[in-house]
């Protein structure tokens, strides 16, 4: 079969993340299967046009909003015989432009994150996401990553019989990772996109009144100057390490305490399973989403509930860290990339 992958970006992207992930490790399983597998995104200033990686064909064409746009030429000229359409916020409608099987994969609503956009996009964008693609694909197969994800997408009118759960995967462990310095100060770790909704502030408050205590920020994003401005005051208890190589990444795992991810949404949250591999529990607010998927609350890590402060389940954590780490490796060892897209792909043959 040929089948096109729609998304914004891939993860390529100086914004890729999760979602970008997920498709891809997808798209590489189905490839590997002997299917020709398109990835379709917008264009990015390092990025050209078109690429190969891993059995998948990459094009990229237009920007923030264009590569909307672009999409149903796509279409029309690869003539797929099934199209997975990625809803970040608002899908690419592709089920108006090909009459053959078209997925709808989503990882979580995006009600808390439109505000940030400004008031008409706010209300543009999801009145779009609620009203107007419930609609456009009813009838159609939804993918989503949790249980939680699933019960949003069931409040917005999509019939539950047409929503299926495939988890994310996660990367094995790389064979070697550097040493890092042992500087005797208790390290915890934010793994994730700099943006607001992801709320970096309530992890940095959280360990500026620990002794001895230092957050290291691992990734990019456009709210990075102004996480850097709010951390100024704490002076070295906070490390922002940007962008780092996945041996890099894992080191910094593997030297923490505790994983913080006071998010306000997640569909599932791989940096839970990442940092589970290494028996790091993680600490995320119940409210979130998928995390209270990913996390077996008291076992693999700690969900903040209704009227607890993230800053204190924290302090309460660091004293269960030894006894959570053998659950949280054991939890982690559960998901593979290899099991995702076995998933995905029974599905998607059963559209043909």
């Amino acid at each position: 079969m040929k089948i096109l992958l729609l998304c914004w970006r891939d993860s390529t992207h100086p914004q890729g993340g999760g979602s970008e992930r997920y498709l891809e490790r997808v798209g590489e399983y189905l490839a590997a299967q002997g299917h020709e597998v398109i990835y379709r995104s917008a264009t990015h200033t390092d990025a050209p046009r078109r690429s190969r990686r891993n059995g998948v064909r990459y094009e990229r064409a237009g920007g923030k909003f264009g590569v909307y746009l672009a999409a149903p030429l796509s279409i029309w000229r690869n003539r797929p015989d099934v199209v997975v359409d990625t809803q970040n916020g608002i899908p690419f409608f592709a089920r108006l432009f090909t009459r053959k099987p078209v997925v709808l994969l989503t990882h979580h609503c995006h009600k808390e994150q439109w505000p940030v956009a400004g008031p008409l996009i706010r209300r543009l964008g999801w009145f779009l996401e609620s009203r107007v693609a419930p609609r456009v694909y009813r009838g159609a197969q939804y993918v989503t990553v949790s249980q939680a994800s699933k019960h949003d997408l069931v409040a917005l009118g999509v019939r539950e019989g047409d929503i299926e759960i495939v988890e994310n995967g996660v990367d094995p462990v790389p064979a070697h990772t550097p040493v890092l310095h042992d500087d005797q100060r208790l390290h915890l770790v934010t793994l994730s996109r700099l943006v607001p909704h992801k709320r970096i502030e309530e992890a940095i408050d959280a360990v500026a009144g620990m002794h001895g205590a230092v957050l290291d920020v691992i990734g990019s994003g456009w709210w990075e100057d102004q996480l850097r401005e709010y951390a100024a005051p704490y002076g070295d208890k906070v490390v922002f390490h940007g962008h780092v190589s996945e041996p890099y990444k894992h080191a910094l795992l593997e030297r923490a305490e505790l994983h913080l991810l006071p998010s306000r949404k997640e569909g599932w949250g791989i940096a839970v399973i990442e940092a589970a591999q290494h028996g790091v529990p993680t600490v995320a607010y119940a409210s979130a989403g998928g995390v209270a998927d990913s996390i077996r609350d008291g076992e693999t890590g700690r969900l903040v509930q209704p009227g607890e402060e993230f800053e204190q389940v924290v302090g309460e954590t660091l004293g269960r860290r030894e006894a959570m780490a053998p659950a949280a490796r054991e939890w982690a060892a559960r998901f593979s990339w290899e099991e995702t897209g076995r998933r995905f792909a029974k599905i998607i043959g059963a559209l043909n």
